[in-house]
C-alpha cells in the first residue's frame, strides 16, 4: 500500500494553480486536467469506478459492502494559488525536525515568527524550496482521501455504506462547487478535507459577497482643470474612507465580519475598486451589503451619476444546513480523540467548497489536512499528521457503517 508521504509529494509536482483571471471558464487553468486524468487513472487502478469531467471534476465511489449503512464522501480541491508562486513546486522532506529555525534554498522558516514549529519536533516536516506555496492547501487532503480510498479497497472486512470520492477544480477562486453533480456523487453527507492544523474541524463560515465599484471621471490638463477635472482615483479614495478601518481583515478575529478592498486600478478617467465582504451572521451580512450599496449610492449622487456598483453573493454559511445534523461534527470529535487528537471546533474564517455544497443539499462541514501556514511560502506539514488524518478518515467511516 502506498504511504499518504509518497502520494503526497507526487502530486504537489504536479502544476494545477488555478486563475482567477479566468473564472468564466472551469477550469480555469487547463493543467488542472493533468492531475484530475492522473487521479482517475490511480483510483481505476484500485479497481473503482472514476471519471473526469469535461470540467476537470473527478468522481468515484467504493461501493457498500453492508445494508443500511450511511452514504458518506469526502472531497477535496485540485488546484492551489496562483500568487505566491504556484507552479514548479520541490518539495523538501526534513526529517526528524529538531528545533530551530529550517533553512530552505531560498528562505527560512523560523520559530521566531511561525512558533507553531515548536510542537513538530521529531516530526517529518515537509516544506518547498521556499520559491513556492507547497500545495499541502488541498494536495494534503487528496493525498489522504485517495490513502484511504486504497485502504478500505484492500481491507473488504471493514464495513461502510457508499464512499463518494470527488475532487474539484478552481476551489481558490470560490468557483469549486458551481458545477458540482451531488446526484452523481451520491452521498447523504460529506466532508470537505481542505482545513489546516491537526484537529480542526469547521462547520460555520462566513457569509460571503463580492462587489466592484466603478468611477467614470474627467480628465482634463492640470494647468486648466480647476472646476472641470473629475478625478476618478480622487472619489475612488473618498469611498474606501467610508469603510471603518475597524471593520478590515487585519483588525477583525473570531466571528467579526469585515469589509476588505482587495485592490483599486485605474486612473484620473477611471478607477475600480475591487472588494468582498464577509460576516458569520446572516443579519449583520444583509446590512453590510446594503452599506456598501448606500456608499456608491452616495458618491453617485455627490458626483452626478459617476459610480457604479455590481454585488454579487458568493456563499453562505453552512452552519444553518449542518445544525440539523451535528452527527456529523460529534462523529469526527470522537474519531479525532480515538487517534489521540483534541478536536478544534471553530468557525472558519473564509468558506470551503462544503459552503456551496451544504446548500445544494450535501451537508458538508470541513476538516483538517494538517497542513500549515497556506497560501504562502513557509507553507508546511508533517507526515505524522498527515497519517493522524488518515485514521480520522477510517475511523468515520465506521462511524457511519450504520444510520446515524
Amino acid at each position: 500500500m502506498e504511504s499518504v508521504e509518497s502520494r503526497f509529494l507526487r502530486y504537489v509536482r504536479v502544476d494545477t494553480p488555478s486563475d482567477e483571471n479566468n473564472f468564466d471558464v472551469t477550469p480555469s487553468t487547463p493543467c488542472q486536467h493533468d492531475l484530475a486524468r492522473l487521479l482517475c487513472e490511480e483510483l481505476k487502478g484500485l479497481g473503482l469506478e472514476a471519471e473526469v469531467t469535461e470540467n476537470a471534476y473527478v468522481y468515484s465511489h467504493i461501493p457498500a459492502n453492508c445494508e443500511g449503512a450511511t452514504a458518506i464522501g469526502f472531497i477535496a480541491h485540485l488546484d492551489v494559488v496562483s500568487k505566491p508562486k504556484g507552479y514548479g513546486v520541490k518539495p523538501m522532506v526534513h526529517r526528524n525536525y529538531r528545533g530551530g529555525d529550517i533553512v530552505l534554498p531560498s528562505g527560512v522558516i523560523s520559530p521566531e515568527r511561525f512558533p507553531e514549529l515548536n510542537g513538530y519536533t521529531g516530526k517529518d516536516v515537509i516544506t518547498s524550496d521556499g520559491t513556492t506555496v507547497l500545495g499541502a492547501d488541498d494536495k494534503a487532503g487528496v493525498a489522504e482521501i485517495m490513502t484511504l480510498a486504497e485502504y478500505l479497497v484492500n481491507h473488504p472486512e471493514i464495513k461502510h455504506g457508499r464512499i463518494g470520492i470527488a475532487f474539484t477544480p478552481d476551489e481558490e477562486i470560490g468557483h469549486g462547487a458551481a458545477l458540482f453533480d451531488v446526484e452523481k456523487f451520491g452521498c447523504q453527507f460529506a466532508y470537505t478535507v481542505d482545513g489546516e492544523e491537526l484537529g480542526e474541524i469547521s462547520y460555520e463560515t462566513f457569509n460571503g459577497a463580492s462587489f466592484e465599484i466603478e468611477v467614470t471621471g474627467v480628465n482634463i490638463h492640470p494647468g486648466q482643470a480647476k472646476g472641470r477635472m473629475i478625478n476618478a482615483v480622487a472619489i475612488a479614495n473618498d469611498i474606501m474612507s467610508e469603510f471603518p478601518a475597524s471593520e478590515r481583515p487585519e483588525t477583525t478575529e473570531g466571528r467579526e465580519g469585515y469589509y476588505f478592498i482587495m485592490s483599486v486600478e485605474g486612473g484620473v478617467e477611471k478607477c475600480v475598486l475591487h472588494g468582498i465582504i464577509r460576516d458569520h451572521d446572516a443579519k449583520k451580512f444583509e446590512g453590510r451589503k446594503a452599506f456598501a450599496l448606500a456608499v456608491a449610492q452616495k458618491y453617485n449622487k455627490m458626483h452626478g451619476d459617476r459610480v457604479k456598483i455590481s454585488l454579487k453573493e458568493q456563499y453562505r454559511n453552512c452552519a444553518e444546513v449542518i445544525a440539523p445534523h451535528m452527527h456529523l461534527v460529534e462523529n469526527v470529535q470522537a474519531a479525532m480523540r480515538a487517534e489521540g487528537v483534541e478536536p478544534i471546533t471553530q468557525p472558519i474564517r473564509g468558506g470551503t467548497d462544503g459552503s456551496q455544497l451544504s446548500y445544494m443539499g450535501l451537508p458538508c462541514p470541513n476538516i483538517c489536512t494538517g497542513g500549515r501556514n497556506a497560501h504562502g511560502l513557509n507553507e508546511f506539514i508533517a507526515v505524522q499528521d498527515m497519517q493522524k488524518v488518515v485514521g480520522i478518515l477510517k475511523r468515520i467511516v465506521a462511524a457511519y457503517a450504520k444510520k446515524p
